[in-house]
Parts: structure tokens; sequence; C-alpha cells
């Protein structure tokens, strides 16, 4: 006896879209996962036939499911399952962000490589490096003391 519906966050962790259930699970509680442009809690149900549209920064996945499963699978089998219908134009934010490299980096990302380290390090002396007269000149200034 096939099952008719399976719970959202069960099926986007047997065909691999998270690598995690806990994964999936907070995926749907923070809104990332959407079915017909509302956003699914974890609990709900998934048929066959439905799109299911996953934000994964910087780009919006897009899958139809084919079939169910609440085990995980192999990567061979996931093409049996879901049908990956993301536009191009989604794929293409991709491989620009890819091209753009890195371009900042967010609060709370830990501490900069060493090239970056390297980076800042040329970038402030050469906006701060600048001849600065000494104070304490020998010439003159010790006959007034």
């Amino acid at each position: 006896m096939a099952k008719e519906e399976v719970r959202i966050d069960k099926w986007l962790w047997a065909v691999r879209v998270f690598k995690t259930r806990s994964q999936a699970v907070e995926a749907c509680k923070k809104g990332r996962v959407e079915m017909k442009g509302t956003t699914v809690k974890p609990s709900r149900t998934v048929k066959v036939g439905d799109e299911i549209s996953v934000r994964k920064p910087p780009i919006i996945y897009t899958f139809r499911v084919l079939a169910l499963s609440e085990n995980r699978m192999g990567a061979k089998l996931v093409p049996d399952f879901l049908e990956n219908i993301t536009p191009q134009e989604q794929y293409d934010i991709l491989e620009m962000s890819r091209i753009s490299g890195f371009v900042a980096r967010s609060k709370g990302l830990g501490r900069p490589t060493k090239r970056e380290g390297r980076d800042l390090k040329a970038f402030i002396d050469s906006e701060y490096s600048y001849d600065v007269p000494s104070l304490w000149d020998d010439d003159d200034d010790d006959e007034n003391f």
C-alpha cells in the first residue's frame, strides 16, 4: 500500500534537498518553503503533482513531486521522485554570484581569511600613509626650552 501523502519536511530530506531533516524543518519554520505561493509548516503534507519552492539564497529552487517517500534515498534515485523545474534565470543569478566572488562579509561569519586580512592592511596603509612632521625637531626647538 503506497502512501498518498507525506510530510513536507520528510519528503525534502528524503529527496536530498536538505542534508538533515532538522534543516528541512528549520527552513519550513523560517518561511523558506512555499506551496502555491504560501509558506508551509513542516507538518504540511505533499501529494504527487504538487509544486514546491525552496529558497536557498541567492536563488529559489522549484520542484514538482513525482513520487512520495519518507526514507532517505541514494542520489541516483532522486530523479524518480522529483522534477526540477527551476527557471533558468535563477541559475543565472547563481552563476553571477559565483563570478562576482567575495563582496562583503556579513556580521557573525567569523574571522577574515589571511588574504582578506592582507587586502585590508594594504588598503588601510595606502589610505592613511602620509608624512607627519615631527614635533620634536632637534634643530631649533632645543634652545627655547
